[in-house]
């Protein structure tokens, strides 16, 4: 019986492992946004030299792929455009203590839906085959550091005109993918879910991150 629910699981574990990772956001835009914009051209605010890299580059190019979905429209330094965007990008590795309790012996309820330990030596007359003379009845500890991974994006966007902030959006995420890279164009897109969306209002956006 053992060995069938070991094939089982690596069974479910091969079927898993080609399935997408859903990527949950939680996404707090405020927004005062005009009802009717006719002009939506704009242009990134001008980034610091020390800030400046080709990872931020990479993913102000996200932002402006969904600005265009979303009807906006890039412009030139020369004054003519409307609106400024600025963009802001951060990833913070947390490490997380992982305390892993272990009862020998433990097997699934079908009955009671919960794991729990069999019965070991004597008990009502019988004697159980599970029996374990060297096992003291006490759980077994291990311990591990798991990294989690906070990411914020934060996005405004203003009017150049007069310099009045028309909208700001943050989302945040925490998860176990090491790679921003990989993660960084759900985190993006779900900045403009359904935009400019409710203001003062905090959502969860699911994305799936599919396998490569």
């Amino acid at each position: 019986m053992k060995r069938l629910t070991m094939y089982l699981l690596a069974g479910m574990v091969v079927l898993l492992s080609g399935c997408a990772t859903t990527v949950r956001s939680n996404v707090t835009a405020f927004h005062n946004w005009p009802a009717d914009l006719p002009d939506r051209t704009y242009v990134f605010d001008a980034t610091a030299p020390q800030d400046d890299s080709l990872e931020l580059r990479t993913y102000q190019n996200l932002v402006r792929a969904e600005l265009a979905r979303v009807g906006f429209r890039e412009g030139a330094n020369d004054g003519t455009a409307t609106l400024g965007v600025s963009t802001r990008f951060m990833t913070t590795a947390i490490p997380v203590r992982v305390v892993e309790v272990d009862y020998p012996f433990m097997y699934a309820s079908p009955r009671f839906g919960y794991f729990h330990p069999r019965y070991r030596g004597y008990w009502r007359g019988w004697y159980s085959p599970w029996y374990d003379p060297f096992w003291n009845g006490m759980p077994m500890y291990t311990e591990r550091t798991q990294i989690n991974y906070q990411r914020e994006v934060q996005i405004s966007i203003k009017s150049l005109r007069d310099s009045k902030r028309l909208f700001d959006v943050t989302v945040r995420n925490l998860s176990r993918v090491e790679s921003t890279p990989e993660i960084m164009p759900l985190l993006v897109h779900s900045a403009f879910a359904e935009f400019p969306g409710p203001s003062g209002v905090s959502r969860v956006i699911e994305t799936k991150l599919q396998p490569k």
